[in-house]
């Protein structure tokens, strides 16, 4: 039985109505303590019962892409770890890796609350955080401190956006400043582009505005991290196909499809009870079950348009094991997850794992690696 699904998620979501983003605090308070003292009772007995629990380890599952080793497919996605607070108790919970942030250069607040939604009867969320986070020196401190006691065995990513007080016209030298404090720190870099939450942020997907931002972090990047985009699923074919391009230009490791959706199609709920608006009058992204199809489409484009030369780590309404063979299918070589996490509890990283072995078997496959853009052989 899954304690979660079955008492906590109702509890929090139904009969308590807790506000999403105090639960979050919340819960990255509880990670956070974990993640720094799991080197010593009682914090070390808790992290043995919850690796026993919900890790597994299989080398079919096993994958080595630009010059990482990921234990599994499937990763935490950006937006939950913000300041990488928590970074040490990821694989505790099965993770195959882990994206900390969005961070910026300047600390900021983010906007104004409320600014997180839960959205049950569509299985999605609607935020507008507009990256609110410490910024990159804080978050650099705090990782230099950590780095000694670092028990993960898993990557770690770190993704990057602009600062809200950054005008787009210096927006390259804003993710260079950032990119400067933690290149040693994270083993991935992602530029952010693809947030609707920062207002003009959008706008630098465009080729000319990209390839600025793209072009200084490369010439920064004298130990060849690996470098992805993250990509808004509302984009036009034509403009997804010019950053392909730009991804074979500046050599990135790949891209990640995909950022959430503004798009407020065929959405059940009609009426958000914190603001009593409908979810087409509030700002803000949805992800989620919503976005699940589209952002499929869109790594089955990329794919497709590189012939799976390009990397692609797939993210947006994944909740099973379907939804994870799905997405590699299509052409993602690695997934992510986060409002699926949060619907569906601790337990689902493991179930996903699980079922992805079934599939495994079902197909005639040794390796995960050889179901990716698996759907699009011909």
């Amino acid at each position: 039985m899954d304690i979660y699904q079955v008492a906590i998620r109702p509890l929090v979501f139904n009969l308590a109505k807790t506000d999403p983003e105090w639960l979050h605090q919340q819960t990255i308070r509880s990670l956070s303590w974990l993640s720094q003292t799991g080197d010593r009772p009682p914090a070390s007995w808790i992290n043995r019962r919850l690796q026993q629990s919900l890790c597994l380890h299989d080398q079919r599952l096993e994958q080595s892409l630009f010059g990482l080793k990921f234990p599994n497919p499937v990763g935490l996605a950006a937006g939950f770890d913000k300041d990488g607070v928590a970074v040490n108790i990821w694989s505790s919970l099965g993770f195959g890796f882990a994206e900390l942030g969005t961070v910026t250069f300047h600390a900021q607040p983010g906007n104004t609350r409320p600014r997180l939604f839960r959205l049950p009867l569509d299985k999605a969320a609607l935020n507008r955080m507009g990256f609110n986070n410490l910024g990159a020196t804080a978050m650099a401190a705090y990782l230099t401190r950590e780095k000694q006691k670092l028990t993960q065995s898993i990557p770690i990513g770190i993704n990057l956006g602009k600062s809200k007080v950054t005008p787009l016209e210096v927006a390259a030298e804003d993710y260079l400043q950032s990119f400067r404090l933690l290149k040693e720190l994270g083993d991935y870099f992602v530029v952010n582009v693809s947030s609707p939450n920062t207002p003009g942020l959008r706008a630098l997907q465009d080729a000319s505005m990209l390839s600025a931002i793209l072009n200084l972090l490369q010439q920064e990047n004298y130990s060849q991290k690996p470098i992805f985009v993250k990509i808004a699923p509302d984009l036009a074919w034509e403009a997804i196909a010019d950053i392909i391009s730009l991804a074979k230009t500046y050599q990135l490791a790949g891209i990640i499809a995909t950022n959430t959706t503004i798009s407020r199609d065929r959405l059940k709920t009609q009426v958000i009870e914190q603001t009593g608006k409908s979810p087409q009058e509030e700002a803000g992204g949805i992800s989620g079950e919503p976005l699940r199809d589209r952002s499929t489409e869109v790594i089955r484009f990329i794919w497709q348009q590189t012939q799976g030369q390009i990397p692609i780590i797939g993210v947006g309404g994944i909740f099973s094991s379907e939804d994870a063979w799905e997405k590699i299918t299509a052409g993602a070589s690695l997934i992510q997850v986060y409002t699926g996490w949060i619907y569906e509890g601790p337990l689902m990283v493991r179930r996903i794992l699980t079922g992805l072995l079934s599939k495994l078997e079902q197909n005639g496959l040794i390796t995960i690696s050889e179901a990716v853009g698996l759907g699009c052989k011909s």
